[in-house]
């Protein structure tokens, strides 16, 4: 028996490998496939199988483009309905694999096809549950994402309850929980940094896990605090449904060198939205104006599906010399399958060719903290609502880039903003876009929050993030 997680940081997603006998189930592919195919093929095995935990929002999973190239068959819990071809489960079936055997537990409630797969050693013994978006290390999913109209969250959530009482927590505290996500994924609230666990561990420290806990507690507190979904979240739900394009064709269409005069064509008569990834510290040096800032080095694809409304928005890429194949790859498994190219020669070619540029200012926190002792400016804190209550500058205003592109009518553009985030990443990311809407006047915090807490300026009291 050979089990192998695929941790994916930026999209905090764990895929799972599993192998017996010469027979391979993959678990949650990601949009790139030809990793499975190659790892099975080393190992002179052939995937079998492709099961799905439920219908993925917040990445496009590769199932589809697997099973093409493997005529793997794709399984999904009970319920579940698509527009190609799947074996919709029953609850408790079971699947062969080698010597493992593969059950099938029916788990709804973060959304109604969710199902964690048991996973049975060749003795007949539990080993592990792959427990998708069901139940996490230190949370368990969201239940508002598959809301319908004869549907609330709430009775998705009392479906958790069940599911998780029923079906999980009866398990042996020495099976391990093998989870879909960890921590930085918004599938969930307070998800550990840890991905692999045991769920002896989780009964002790999961609240939502709790053996006296009544189903309105459970409710309660699994609602508590649940921001809204980012948009793309039921964009790609769909995608994961109905289909989509062969990843390998998006790849070669995005993978493509534009020369200057070429790229500025595409922004100017095509409507394509330039997209640098670079790292923010050579977006604030220099950048083409109008681009919008979402570096590779931070979470990307998380950050581009909440902040690029169209998925099917013409892009354009000023990206590291390396880095191109990258950075289209990352954009699909969000659903944005329109890259268009890159600007061959990055920035030095834009420059070389007479193009215009454009910087930001950013200062260090020392000559920030000057600035506010000398008089009244105008700061804006963007990061998430849950930083921003747990500690900020008593004079700062919230204004969480999650929710940017619905809150430019709080801020002037007659008015000069001092920008800062937690350390530097979404502080830049929030400038570039409000430079693209017009606003000229702004100014970067270096270092962020974590910065400014080292210096005398008045903040108010610490909160912890898990009491709000």
């Amino acid at each position: 028996m050979k089990i192998e997680q695929l941790y994916t940081g930026c999209l905090a997603q764990g895929a799972y490998y599993i192998e017996s006998e010469g027979e391979v189930a993959i678990i949650d592919p990601l949009r790139e496939t030809q990793q499975y195919v190659n790892k099975a093929e080393t190992n002179n095995a052939k995937i079998k199988y492709i099961f799905e935990t439920h219908f993925h929002a917040d990445f496009v999973s590769g199932h589809v483009d697997l099973a093409k190239k493997t005529g793997a068959t794709i399984v999904f819990g009970p319920g579940a309905t698509t527009e190609y071809n799947i074996h919709s489960a029953k609850d408790n079936e079971e699947f062969k694999l080698g010597k493992l055997t593969i059950k099938v537990l029916h788990t709804p409630g973060h959304t109604l096809e969710s199902t964690t797969y048991l996973l049975i050693d060749e003795n007949g013994k539990d080993h592990a549950i792959f427990s998708g978006d069901t139940l996490f290390l230190g949370d368990v999913g969201r239940p508002d994402l598959a809301i319908k109209s004869d549907l609330t969250k709430e009775d998705l959530a009392a479906m958790l309850f069940d599911s998780l009482r029923s079906k999980i927590m009866p398990l042996a505290d020495d099976v391990i929980v093998y989870p879909a996500h960890g921590a930085g994924s918004a599938c969930g609230k307070n998800l550990s940094k840890e991905t692999v666990g045991v769920l002896g561990e989780q009964k002790k420290t999961n609240y939502a896990l709790r053996a006296d806990m009544t189903k309105a507690e459970f409710v309660k507190e699994v609602l508590d605090g649940i921001t809204p979904p980012p948009q793309y979240f039921a964009k790609n739900a769909m995608m994961n449904k109905i289909g989509y394009s062969t990843f390998e064709d998006i790849l070669q269409k995005g993978d493509t060198p534009l020369k200057p005069e070429d790229f500025e064509a595409l922004a100017n008569h095509e409507s394509a939205l330039v997209l640098d990834v670079r790292p923010q510290a050579d977006y604030i040096k220099s950048h083409i104006p109008n681009s919008i800032f979402i570096g590779l080095n931070g979470q990307f694809a998380p950050w581009v599906g909440a902040l690029i409304t169209d998925l099917k928005q013409p892009l354009i890429l000023v990206v590291p010399e390396g880095k191109e194949a990258e950075a289209v790859t990352r954009l699909s498994r969000v659903g944005y399958d329109n890259t268009l190219g890159y600007l061959q020669g990055g920035i030095d070619a834009w420059q070389k060719a007479g193009k215009e540029i454009d910087t930001l200012e950013s200062i260090s926190v020392e000559k920030f903290a000057k600035r506010v002792k000398d008089g009244n400016i105008n700061i804006l804190d963007v990061r998430k609502d849950g930083e921003f209550k747990s500690m900020h500058l008593e004079d700062a205003q919230h204004f969480a880039l999650d929710f940017i592109n619905d809150n430019m009518n709080e801020i002037s553009k007659d008015k000069t903003y001092h920008i800062h985030c937690a350390g530097g990443y979404r502080s830049v990311i929030a400038a570039s876009i409000l430079k693209a809407r017009g606003f000229d006047k702004l100014v970067d915090i270096s270092g962020g929050f974590g910065a400014i807490k080292k210096t005398d300026l008045p903040t108010t009291d610490f909160v912890c993030p898990t009491t709000l």
